[in-house]
């Protein structure tokens, strides 16, 4: 598959975090498009929409050939995925975002298998997301809740309420 990316990929999140994967999965499905940050050449961020796939274990993006997000990612992978808010101010479930690496995927056993699976047009260039942070955001009553996980450590939950007072960590 070329490059292994951070050595963290989608599957290894999801068997260290089963219940925070699902509803990151979940927020992800609600919406067809989502928006994605890349750097562009000058350092400056790009904010692009985005289809995102969850197949095979991984979360996957495709991307039309020569477009500007998928150049950006080829000269610097770094990127976040921001799960579509919907209408409203309901949040649908929370603001859900995925930090971390894109890596493309050329291997043509693969991409056939993405083909096949997703029905994605040819050509287009197709990148494995290896996932560095994952974050939840949302209302609980009159609290802030932020679940975060990194890469290499357990996911961790703070509360804020609205006021002054620091974050306070409940697990």
């Amino acid at each position: 598959m070329g490059d292994t990316g951070t050595g963290t990929t989608w599957s290894a999140f999801e068997a260290a975090e089963p219940e925070f994967a699902e509803t990151v999965r979940e927020r992800f499905g609600q919406y067809t498009h989502h928006a994605l940050a890349t750097v562009r050449e000058d350092g400056s961020p790009r904010l692009s929409g985005i289809e995102v796939g969850f197949r095979f274990g991984e979360l996957w993006l495709g991307m039309m050939p020569g477009s500007r997000k998928a150049r950006d990612l080829r000269r610097d992978p770094r990127l976040t995925l921001l799960a579509n808010l919907g209408a409203g101010t309901g949040m649908g479930g929370g603001d859900v975002r995925v930090s971390g690496r894109a890596v493309e995927v050329t291997d043509p056993e693969t991409v056939a298998r993405y083909v096949a699976d997703a029905g994605e047009p040819q050509p287009f260039h197709l990148f494995r997301v290896d996932p560095t942070e994952v974050v939840r955001t949302w209302v609980d009553g009159d609290e802030l809740v932020v679940r975060v996980w990194s890469a290499g450590r357990p996911a961790r939950t703070f509360r804020r309420g609205n006021d002054d007072s620091p974050p306070r960590r409940v697990s």
